[in-house]
């Protein structure tokens, strides 16, 4: 009895600690955006405000910047197109690499996976040339063909769910005369919801957290996405931490609803059950 109220207690501490890991941050950043830019230099970052110095005006002054709204349009663009083309491009590719017999198909996939364990940065120099050489360089399309090209994660995702389906579906569309393409927009695409909604999940944090290729392919101040918005905050205004903090916060809810709504779609066996054996 003292041994399985031990693990329990050990359990529920390390439950406890990663929760204060995850949930620390966010409210220390929340801290900030409440006070004021004395408040922040003279108080504890663990403290909230006083109510006296309790402010809004950090959210006021960035919902009212004109560049915030832009930033939501350029990368709201830039996410929806790249995923659409990751989640076709990833499926078709997945679903032929699965189901397909050809000749190379085993230097195909080493090579898909090669390219999976090679560092961006390793390639920088000819991707950066190759942005240049297709005239993308300063337009939205240079982090799209990034984007999509250059991470290959939902090809392993997408090849792990498929080879779990069971192979009866395949079998029993194909003698009711379904053609392959029939087979995949009807059977296997449906049933790949799960898959896709880790894969859109994934994407749209990599996607709206990164600033280095935004930074680096699009310096113009029209094509400002919401991460390089807030290196304004970081660096031309010279330390304005507490506008920082609530532009973090603004920026955050959209991530936070779209992992709420895709949430249901991964923890759902779409699969379960399907055929009986």
């Amino acid at each position: 009895m003292l041994k399985q109220i031990t693990n329990q207690a050990v359990k529920q501490i390390i439950c406890l600690c990663m929760v204060v890991i995850v949930v620390a941050p966010i409210l220390l950043t929340l801290f900030a955006a409440l006070k004021t830019k004395a408040a922040i230099n003279t108080t504890s970052p663990l403290m909230f405000p006083a109510m006296d110095e309790l402010t809004f005006d950090n959210f006021k002054k960035v919902l009212t910047d004109k560049y915030l709204l832009l930033g939501f349009k350029n990368t709201f663009i830039i996410l929806a197109v790249s995923l659409v083309f990751n989640v076709i491009f990833g499926t078709i590719t997945a679903y032929i690499m699965e189901l397909f017999e050809f000749r190379g198909k085993k230097l195909v996939i080493a090579l898909f996976f090669i390219g999976m364990l090679i560092p961006s940065f390793v390639t920088e120099i000819s991707r950066f040339r190759i942005i240049q050489g297709l005239h993308l360089y300063n337009t939205l399309g240079a982090p799209i063909v990034i984007y999509i090209a250059a991470d290959l994660m939902q090809l392993y995702i997408y090849r792990q769910f498929i080879s779990g389906l069971p192979v009866a579906l395949d079998e029993a569309a194909l003698l009711d005369g379904c053609s392959y393409f029939g087979l995949f927009t009807k059977i296997i695409f449906p049933l790949l919801a799960p898959a896709t909604a880790t894969v859109c999940i994934i994407k749209t944090i990599n996607i709206i957290n990164d600033m280095y290729v935004p930074y680096l392919y699009m310096p113009k101040n029209k094509l400002r996405t919401l991460t390089t918005f807030l290196m304004n905050y970081a660096n031309a205004q010279q330390g304005s931490w507490q506008t920082l903090a609530a532009g973090i916060i603004i920026i955050m809810i959209p991530t936070i609803l779209i992992y709420m709504f895709f949430q249901r779609y991964i923890l759902e066996g779409v699969a379960a059950g399907a055929v009986k054996e």
